[in-house]
């Protein structure tokens, strides 16, 4: 799966359970006990307790080092905790929006957000039809044609939200969407993402912004889950 592609959720993998409810169920994101130390004994952060509901957006904050980064991997189940379990209940697809947005630079606007419904077998022209509406919500349809290799810092960011919507995601995990962007396009980001929310995912957004983080409904904040043993030297490939 690329960064910002989507993925179906496995069942129990390395503390990632999945849960046995129907595919009504709205989606939810429990942590329980949850710990991760790259090194032994010494955690990013540890006791982190937190429900995680659709409909709502969540600011995951905290100081560079604290384990933004890697607690998403974890959400993603792409890195299994050291301690305690993420449980998820009517997750079926996950997507992340990474911190830079990656896009292939030759392919159109269009082709972004159409190749995730082609990958689930919709037509090419119902899929383009549908890729069409979807970027006209982002307010992309003036560059629907033009290469991704074109867009601006923030064209590129809503492109990748867009491709977001079009997966029908039940988990979104959006990394710093906001780090890049001047306050304007971070506003139009910030309204994307929320429109992400209300239509029924659970959404995690890691952020120094302080903007998003006063716009998200809650707040996770790994400075209050910090293992007060941790040696503070930074470490090389330890993610903040």
């Amino acid at each position: 799966m690329s960064a910002a592609g989507g993925a179906a959720a496995g069942g129990d993998t390395g503390g990632v359970a999945a849960g046995g409810v129907g595919p009504a169920a709205a989606p939810c994101v429990t942590l329980r006990d949850l710990g991760h130390a790259y090194v032994p004994g010494d955690f990013l952060f540890r006791h982190l307790d937190a429900t995680l509901t659709a409909g709502r957006i969540h600011a995951l904050i905290g100081p560079s080092g604290s384990g933004k980064s890697t607690l998403l991997a974890i959400l993603a189940g792409w890195l299994t905790p050291s301690e305690g379990a993420v449980e998820r209940r009517g997750v079926a697809v996950m997507n992340w929006v990474p911190q830079l947005p990656l896009g292939v630079a030759r392919r159109s606007v269009l082709d972004h957000v159409a190749l995730p419904m082609l990958v689930r077998g919709v037509p090419r022209a119902v899929a383009d039809a549908e890729a069409r509406r979807i970027l006209g919500t982002f307010g992309l349809s003036d560059v629907e044609d033009h290469d991704y290799g074109s867009l601006s810092g923030g064209e590129a960011q809503r492109l990748m939200l867009a491709r977001a919507a079009a997966t029908r995601c039940d988990l979104l995990l959006v990394d710093e969407p906001t780090a890049s962007l001047d306050r304007s396009s971070a506003r139009t980001v910030i309204a994307h993402i929320r429109g992400l929310a209300s239509g029924g995912c659970v959404v995690v957004v890691a952020t120094h912004d302080l903007e998003l983080r006063d716009a998200c409904d809650d707040v996770v904040d790994l400075a209050e889950a910090q293992d007060e043993t941790r040696d503070e030297t930074p470490r090389e490939g330890t993610a903040s």
